[in-house]
């Protein structure tokens, strides 16, 4: 994983201060790298929230993405999955663009993101990562029910699987759209907060299951808060704090003079 600034000119910087830098299709990842992103600039309402993000996650890795609140954590995975566009810059997903690889990435979002009240049980949940597959107005078959069934019995959810999601407890609430996402089968795991409010047990379950997925050669990318597990829990970090302070192998990466400088005025 490495990570690096550069100066896309005055040109491209008068673009980016106009919101009128166009996000690239045409830059290549290098091979190994799971994601990668080039001269990122992000905005909301043209007020910049990211900037010249240039970083790369490896292949077969387990990456946490640190930093303080408002640091742009949840935006850099919403441009990372195409549901922001970025002013400039580029995003690639195994060396090509998202549209070209969407099967191969699942998304599990932010416990605040999801509406707790929907009628709908966790079996029907787990299954919506199957739809790809099925069609979002077929039957699943047989199959495609044992392959949900397989991933609410790794996410211990199998006694809760006729259940509503509201009656669920923090932690089994996360680790049903964790379930989802297995049940995708995809190659690129990115999740958003999976450990956030989530009791011992459940918080247990989730990492032992992100280690088994590593160990499968699958790569995980997690929006994480907690430095004091950060470096027992994942192999890589990115650092940011609207620009990327470092990235690269954990121990590296959250050294203690970038983790003061992510958090400086906080801690």
């Amino acid at each position: 994983m490495t990570a690096g600034k550069k100066s896309g000119g005055e040109a491209g910087d008068r673009l980016r201060a106009l919101g009128l830098g166009a996000a690239s299709e045409e830059t290549r990842a290098p091979s190994g790298a799971a994601i990668h992103v080039e001269d990122l600039t992000a905005a909301y309402d043209k007020k910049a929230v990211l900037w010249d993000i240039d970083l790369e996650i490896e292949e077969n890795s387990i990456t946490a993405i640190v930093g303080p609140n408002g640091a742009g954590k949840s935006t850099l995975l919403k441009c990372i999955l195409g549901f922001l566009k970025p002013l400039s810059g580029s995003v690639r997903i195994f060396g090509k663009a998202l549209r070209e690889v969407r099967d191969r990435v699942a998304y599990v979002p932010q416990f605040s993101e999801v509406n707790w009240d929907f009628p709908i049980s966790v079996r029907d949940v787990v299954l919506m990562g199957r739809y790809r597959s099925i069609g979002w107005f077929r039957r699943a078959n047989a199959s495609e029910r044992a392959i949900a069934e397989d991933a609410m019995r790794e996410m211990g959810l199998s006694a809760l699987a006729s259940r509503q999601i509201s009656q669920l407890s923090g932690g089994q609430r996360q680790r049903v759209f964790i379930a989802r996402a297995l049940a995708q089968r995809a190659e690129l795991l990115i999740m958003d907060e999976p450990l956030a409010g989530v009791d011992k047990s459940s918080e247990r379950i989730i990492i032992d299951k992100i280690r088994e997925l590593k160990s499968e050669g699958k790569t995980i990318v997690c929006v994480h808060h907690d430095l004091n597990t950060l470096r027992s829990y994942f192999d890589h970090a990115v650092l940011i704090r609207r620009y990327v302070i470092a990235c690269g192998p954990v121990e590296e990466a959250a050294s203690e003079e970038n983790i003061r400088r992510a958090y400086e005025d906080l801690i």
